[in-house]
C-alpha cells in the first residue's frame, strides 16, 4: 500500500525494494542499496556500506519515510566476495 503523496522513496534505490509496510512505508534492502552503489557508482563495498550508514539508513525524514532492513547475513568479507562474484 503506498499512501498517495505521503509516501517516500530513496532516490535511485528503485531495485532495492523489498516491498511495503502495513502503514504505507517502501521497505528496501540494505544489501540491495549496497550493491547499487557497487555496480553503478563504481564504489568499493566498505564506502557504499559507510555511505549509506551516514546519508540513508539513519537519517529520519517523516512518518512515511523508508524502512531499511538489515538483511546482511555474512560477514564483510563475504558480502564483498557476494557483490563482486
Amino acid at each position: 500500500m503506498i499512501v498517495e503523496n505521503k509516501t517516500l522513496f530513496a532516490d535511485g534505490f528503485h531495485d532495492a525494494i523489498c516491498g511495503t509496510s502495513d502503514d504505507g512505508r517502501v521497505i528496501y534492502s540494505k544489501v540491495g542499496m549496497v550493491e547499487i552503489l557497487v555496480e553503478r557508482d563504481e564504489m568499493s563495498v566498505e564506502d557504499a556500506m559507510v555511505y549509506c550508514e551516514f546519508n540513508v539508513w539513519n537519517t529520519y525524514v517523516g512518518d512515511y519515510g523508508p524502512i531499511y532492513i538489515n538483511d546482511f547475513d555474512a560477514d564483510f568479507d563475504e558480502i564483498s566476495d557476494c557483490i563482486n562474484a
